[in-house]
């Protein structure tokens, strides 16, 4: 299963159609609040994500994700138990 980098470089291809222009996109930018993510997007990632990983993604876990780190530190723990 991969690691916390593999899964860190996975998020960063899957979000860089949202980093505007001049940003750069690292462990501490905010999905929404900086991404500018509507609610609608963070399912299609979360989508994106399972079809990717082949994984189930718990969506209780979402209210407890605000950055790409926590993002990566839950993908983790879901495909590494």
């Amino acid at each position: 299963m991969p690691d916390y980098n593999v899964l860190l470089n996975q998020i960063s291809e899957i979000l860089a159609p949202f980093v505007k222009k001049g940003m750069t996109l690292t462990e501490d930018s905010e999905l929404v609040a900086e991404l500018g993510l509507t609610s609608l997007q963070v399912m299609e990632l979360v989508e994106h994500i399972e079809d990717e990983l082949d994984i189930s993604f718990p969506l209780n876990i979402l209210p407890d994700i605000r950055t790409v780190r926590d993002l990566a530190l839950r993908l983790e723990k879901i495909t590494n138990p």
